[in-house]
């Protein structure tokens, strides 16, 4: 059961918790997760009575829950739930929270910023000054924690001055997900995995996470930040830190956190001199999004003809250590591509011989994570029959499916690391030397575009990227795996 008793959420109108975070919570209380005594506190610039706030999460929930949305359930969920109007501009709105927070426990409570971090700052100076981040309070942050090095150190510092960093948890929802949570069981709860894991027998390793949808919506903030700070710095190197990091001693927060943190400390650099041959930048054209409608350019879903924004990158990433040493990681991230795809593709390297008088396949293990999540292990299999000599050989794959395994519902990612914030269980969270080691490397690769004068190169709508992006395989001697 839960341990804080009080859930404080900023940003409680915001497109997230309409989205995620109020659905997430309905589930929670659904299924039992949430303490009898657990309330939910939610803020906003905005005036709202509670009664007109309940009924507008009734409605978000409605949508997000389905045919498993239960009135009465809801009736007892909105009876956790009030509603206070925050301004973070204005002191005394925290002396107003502070005090509607006198009316519900206060023995631990947890806030969650699900807001632009240029005024996580002063929402932190808010609560220490009304004495509200004393422990065990924590904090839950929402990323974009700054847009490169400084301003997350800068951001950070802002955060510490009111929570310790035992108390700060910074979310990667990726890493909420069911598959991505059970890279860790599938590499150190199966023996004949580790032996394999390494670069002896591991020729590549490919990370894909591919979207059809276009910036349309985000424009302001993804022209700021592009592909490479949306997606690369946090979702596509977590999943590089699960893949290639050394089994950690235990499931402790800080033994597989420290882990990771050494993965990223062993990225190659990406410098001026190599990032023409490491990387390729794009960005969209009109062309064709799902079931075949028109789609229109970046520039134009953005708004800014004069952008060189990357909305697709792809990186050819090596980690420098003793099992990766020479095992290329092509790292790939676009929106408005053919097919929403989420992938991890570990390519074993091809059998010594062959004594069937042909060349066999490489196996593959592949690791969907979205929109179904699957692993499949491709294998060499005798094709069934007669034959007069030989032994013909086919490729075949073991499927193992969550959704043909587990009848229950595909759960949002956000429950667990809610779950978990309100346990004070800070493994599926980032640590802050960890983020700051992702934005070193990611730094080093924006500075090296800059000082190269490399603009992102056209891709249409609808699909698979640059045409240049097979060069960074092709180098190697791979290809990518579509």
């Amino acid at each position: 059961m839960s341990t804080a008793c009080t859930f404080v959420l900023f940003g409680a109108t915001g497109d997230l918790a309409r989205r995620m975070l109020f659905p997430s919570l309905y589930f929670l209380h659904l299924e039992g997760f949430l303490a009898e005594e657990q309330k939910i506190v939610a803020t906003s610039r905005s005036e709202r009575e509670d009664a007109e706030f309940r009924e507008a999460v009734r409605e978000w929930v409605q949508e997000r829950a389905g045919d498993r949305y239960d009135p009465d359930v809801f009736d007892a969920f909105a009876q956790r739930i009030s509603y206070v109007s925050v301004d973070a501009s204005e002191p005394q709105s925290f002396e107003n929270l502070a005090q509607h927070l006198k009316a519900y426990c206060q023995d631990e409570i947890v806030f969650y910023l699900s807001t632009s971090p240029s005024i996580f700052g002063a929402v932190c100076q808010g609560l220490k000054a009304n004495g509200l981040s004393k422990a065990p309070n924590r904090i839950v942050v929402e990323k974009p924690i700054g847009s490169d090095l400084a301003s997350n150190i800068e951001i950070n510092e802002t955060v510490a001055e009111a929570f310790s960093e035992d108390r700060t948890f910074r979310i990667d929802h990726y890493l909420g997900k069911e598959t991505v949570q059970n890279l860790i069981a599938l590499r150190f709860g199966n023996r004949i995995f580790e032996p394999l894991w390494n670069a002896q027998a591991i020729e590549s390793v490919q990370i894909t996470i591919a979207e059809t949808v276009g910036a349309e919506g985000r424009g302001g903030y993804y022209d700021e930040y592009g592909a490479i700070r949306d997606m690369v710095q946090n979702h596509l190197l977590q999943l590089v830190c699960l893949v290639a990091m050394e089994p950690p001693t235990s499931l402790s927060a800080d033994s597989v956190r420290n882990e990771k943190v050494k993965v990223l400390k062993s990225l190659a650099p990406i410098t001026p001199e190599n990032v023409e041959h490491k990387t390729v930048r794009g960005q969209y054209e009109g062309g064709y999004a799902e079931q075949g409608a028109p789609a229109s350019s970046y520039k134009e879903d953005v708004e800014n003809e004069d952008s060189d924004t990357e909305s697709y990158v792809a990186i050819a990433a090596e980690v420098e250590n003793w099992r990766w040493a020479g095992v290329p990681f092509y790292l790939e991230t676009g929106k408005r591509m053919a097919e929403r795809n989420t992938q991890i593709v570990i390519r074993f390297r091809e059998v010594p011989h062959s004594i069937f008088g042909a060349e066999t396949n490489p196996n593959e293990l592949i690791i969907n994570l979205q929109p179904e999540e699957r692993i499949t292990l491709q294998i060499m299999n005798k094709k069934p029959g007669l034959t007069a000599e030989g032994m013909p050989l086919q490729e075949l794959g073991l499927n193992l499916s969550l959704a043909e395994h587990h009848t229950a519902r595909r759960r949002i990612a956000y429950e667990q690391l809610i779950l978990d914030a309100l346990n004070d269980n800070p493994a599926l969270f980032v640590q802050r030397d960890e983020q700051e080691a992702a934005w070193r490397w990611i730094d080093g690769i924006i500075d090296a575009w800059q000082a190269r004068g490399m603009r992102p190169k056209s891709y249409r709508s609808g699909g698979t990227g640059p045409s240049s992006k097979h060069s960074l395989t092709e180098r190697n001697g791979h290809s990518w795996y579509e």
